[in-house]
């Protein structure tokens, strides 16, 4: 084999992945957010979890993006732990569509032939100015690469009966019995390590048993050691994630690792029943028969080793869910056993419910996870402003100083969260996206920015009042009345500001009238008191030095109104189709 051809081989497999990650990304693209709807909402029972784990990693073709999705899920409390793992039963099942598809068209019906003429209405689609139809270009494109990549595959890969001592010495290793299976199972294991892709390596698997390079029970235990090896890669990605993310992770190893032990205790029989399956299913050669071998991946024998070893990948995941499906509560609690909650693990009101686990698969889901997050920042800045309204109206010193605390952890919070909104984005933006994308995730930067500015405010409160008690000043009743009420229009403010965020997210956002509205309210309450309080300082009715204190809060107040009004003016321009 030379050295031409190995970077051949090594090129279409590279042709391969990228065509797999293409159709994928276009796939996700086209049906981004109607699957996440369908996700949150169809995994009310462990089988309706594992039917929805089946059916969006059968659109989608990545189980990972499944897996990430779902992690996502239970880090902002739509789904739980319990529920995370009936889903990820079902993706493992999804997957193995990859095997029938690569069995079936890039073996079968040869599809590579129609590829290239395909990729001219992939690059018109992807030409086009509306969204969807660029999505169907790109998965029209990943379609094609992807049989390209497998031809190219099948055409590099040497005919080792054209030199029979290196096919003697491949044979070898398969005649050491049940060590035999082991050994390639490991190799499965170690391979989809490598490639970061089982979808590759059960192609892989699938080319060496047409070709006639290992019988059909050694490419069985490397598909049994393929799905060992994507729970390897999952416990990776999930090692930098939270404890959710760990243990949803852990959950799949669980699984998979459970069916492997099972189907290696049983693997003789296992295997009679694929090949009887098989044989009656479709009229083929029994690929477990005595003195069975292929010659040539288009003939019968051929046929039934490649829909026998499709046929294993399916029924594994089928048993292997149909056993451990009663069991989710109790891997829920085997898991948590394992990962426990770290005891230094902060107990505060900061944490990100909703991008913690990474970014999905596509940019476009990762835009609607990061917008989940921007809503649920905005909801602990209420939640700071709440606090400041108590320290307004707050006499005792020690209760003082517990909220002034507090409005400072805000203050920090809101820093922090911006911090990791925008690394989560920056890391969106350095893929492809879309034009529609790019103008929401620059309107999502400014709302974050304003949101953080909210924080600031609120801390700046705690020092006005941290002054005032200093000074040894106090507000007599008129003034905290005034207070009040201005902090009162600020939290309305609030809620308004939140209606239109997840009106936005939603797509139901027609107009922000109600935004300028309590801003102009803000704003006419701020002038009045000014206003009013020039006057009694102008009456010697009051010192300035008192009433300087809660005009600087009244201003800053104020202030808060323009922050908020600001982010549905970034709404409005971004997410408002007109």
């Amino acid at each position: 084999m030379g050295i031409l051809q190995i970077f051949t081989l090594l090129g279409a497999l590279g042709m391969f992945l990228y065509g797999m990650n293409l159709m994928s990304s276009g796939l996700q693209k086209a049906a981004g957010e109607k699957l996440r709807g369908f996700l949150s909402a169809m995994t009310s029972n462990p089988l309706k979890g594992v039917l929805t784990g089946v059916g969006v990693t059968s659109v989608i073709q990545s189980s990972s993006a499944t897996t990430v999705m779902v992690v996502s899920f239970v880090n902002a409390g739509l789904l739980t732990l319990t529920q995370a793992i009936s889903v990820i039963m079902g993706a493992n099942i999804g997957t193995t569509i990859t095997a029938w598809m690569v069995s079936w068209l890039g073996f079968k019906a040869d599809i590579s032939t129609l590829a290239i003429p395909l990729m001219i209405f992939g690059f018109l689609f992807s030409n086009s100015k509306r969204d969807k139809r660029k999505n169907i270009g790109e998965l029209i494109v990943g379609f094609s690469l992807l049989f390209l990549g497998l031809s190219f595959m099948k055409e590099s890969v040497p005919d080792l009966r054209q030199t029979p001592e290196v096919l003697e010495f491949v044979t070898a290793w398969s005649a050491h019995g049940f060590g035999s299976v082991l050994l390639f199972l490991a190799f499965g294991t170690i391979l989809t390590l490598v490639l970061q892709s089982s979808s590759a390596t059960m192609a892989i698997t699938l080319i060496m048993l047409s070709m006639g390079w290992i019988p059909f029970n050694m490419a069985c235990a490397m598909v049994l050691g393929e799905n060992i090896g994507t729970t390897i890669t999952a416990n990776i990605a999930a090692s930098i994630g939270n404890t959710q993310a760990k243990r949803a992770a852990m959950s799949h190893t669980i699984f998979n690792v459970f069916g492997v032990v099972w189907a290696l205790l049983l693997f003789t029989p296992f295997l009679k029943l694929v090949g009887i399956i098989t044989e009656n299913l479709f009229g083929l050669p029994n690929p477990t028969a005595e003195g069975f071998a292929v010659s040539d991946s288009a003939s019968a024998e051929g046929t039934a080793a490649l829909y026998g070893l499709s046929m294993l990948h399916t029924l594994f995941n089928v048993t292997n869910t149909l056993i451990l499906v009663w069991f989710t509560g109790w891997i829920s609690k085997a898991v948590c056993w394992i990962i426990r909650t770290p005891e230094n693990q902060e107990k505060e009101v900061f944490r990100l419910k909703y991008i913690s686990a990474g970014h999905l698969a596509t940019p476009e889901l990762s835009v609607e996870q990061a917008f989940d997050e921007i809503i649920h920042f905005a909801k602990i800045s209420k939640n700071g402003t709440n606090y400041a309204k108590s320290a307004i109206n707050e006499t005792d010193s020690d209760n003082f100083e517990t909220l002034r605390g507090k409005l400072v952890k805000y203050e920090e919070i809101s820093d922090r969260i911006e911090f990791e909104i925008a690394s989560f984005l920056n890391g969106v933006t350095a893929e492809e996206i879309s034009a529609g994308t790019s103008m929401q995730i620059k309107s999502m930067y400014k709302i974050i920015g304003e949101l953080e500015s909210l924080g600031d405010s609120g801390e700046a409160i705690s020092r006005i009042l941290s002054r005032k008690n200093i000074h040894k000043k106090s507000f007599d009743a008129e003034a905290i009345k005034n207070l009040n009420i201005m902090v009162d229009a600020v939290i309305y403010a609030y809620d308004v500001m939140i209606e239109n965020l997840e009106a936005a997210h939603k797509g139901t956002l027609t107009n922000i009238a109600n935004a300028y509205n309590a801003e102009s309210h803000i704003n006419a309450l701020r002038n009045n008191y000014r206003d009013a309080a020039v006057e009694e300082i102008d009456n010697g009715n009051k010192h300035y030095p008192t009433s300087v204190y809660d005009m600087d809060i009244m201003n800053e107040l104020e202030h808060m109104g323009d922050y908020m009004i600001n982010v549905s003016q970034d709404l409005e321009r971004a997410f408002i189709h007109k």
